[in-house]
């Protein structure tokens, strides 16, 4: 199956309600329907430095951030067919490259133990950001359940529902089923509008209609803020002495 391979868009961000979501839901109707892959769960692993200097630097909300990812639309095997995505964000206009490939050959490309068996543009964009970085390993396992749908008249208007988001540092493979650290509230949903230009008439309606405010949220970013972070600075104890005194406020 042919799939899009340079993404040149805005990625709109909206933390919903689910109440939010249906009212969404009634306008899109005569305008949107739901794309190839329907309801899915995406499965990605992060890749980052040991020092999380990716993550860092992206928090920080630069002018240009990038990060890379192996992603599947499935519970995957070794030799599956998963993507390789690299993505940028450059003064708000978010560019995407990624390419597909075995799961197998994917991990040990972008962890620096093999080369690509490939040579493209897009692979040469990824081979250099590999190189530069230096030491790429998996940082974090990060999954969500997601309604994807188009602009029924072809345009390049794209609206995700993504929810039941999970995190998790351990057991980070796409081989493994979905479970981790819910990083949304239960009646939370992440909506993200995904355009070229300016968004349609009926979409700004409904927004101010319901009082739905942009906002932003990084999925990787939230998961290093809540799961990451608190754990590398958290302090060491290093005998049972210091234990009981930290215990006794001494």
């Amino acid at each position: 199956m042919a799939f899009q391979t340079v993404f040149k868009r805005y990625e709109l961000k909206y933390l919903l309600t689910a109440d939010q979501k249906e009212k969404i839901l009634e306008a899109m109707a005569p305008y949107m329907e739901p794309d190839k892959y329907g309801q899915t769960t995406i499965r990605n692993i992060y890749f980052d430095t040991d020092n999380y200097r990716l993550i860092r630097r992206s928090n920080e909300k630069p002018v240009y951030k990038e990060k890379l990812r192996i992603r599947s639309y499935a519970q995957a095997k070794n030799d599956s067919t998963v993507f390789v995505e690299l993505k940028k964000k450059y003064k708000k206009v978010v560019y995407k490259r990624r390419l597909s490939m075995c799961l197998d050959g994917a991990m040990a490309w972008v962890s620096g133990d093999a080369p690509c068996p490939s040579d493209t543009q897009i692979t040469r964009e990824i081979e250099y950001f590999i190189k530069f970085y230096g030491g790429l390993m998996p940082s974090v396992f990060l999954s969500y359940d997601r309604e994807a749908y188009f602009d029924k008249n072809e345009g390049f208007f794209r609206v995700t529902f993504d929810s039941n988001i999970l995190a998790r540092q351990t057991d980070i493979c796409l081989c493994s089923p979905v479970y981790g650290s819910s990083l949304l509230g239960d009646d939370a949903v992440l909506m993200e509008l995904k355009c070229n230009g300016a968004l349609p008439l009926w979409m700004t309606d409904v927004l101010s209609r319901e009082r739905i405010y942009k906002t932003s949220f990084s999925k990787y970013g939230t998961a290093y803020n809540t799961l990451i972070f608190p754990n590398i600075n958290k302090p060491k104890i290093n005998n049972q002495k210091e234990l009981i005194a930290n215990e006794c406020n001494i």
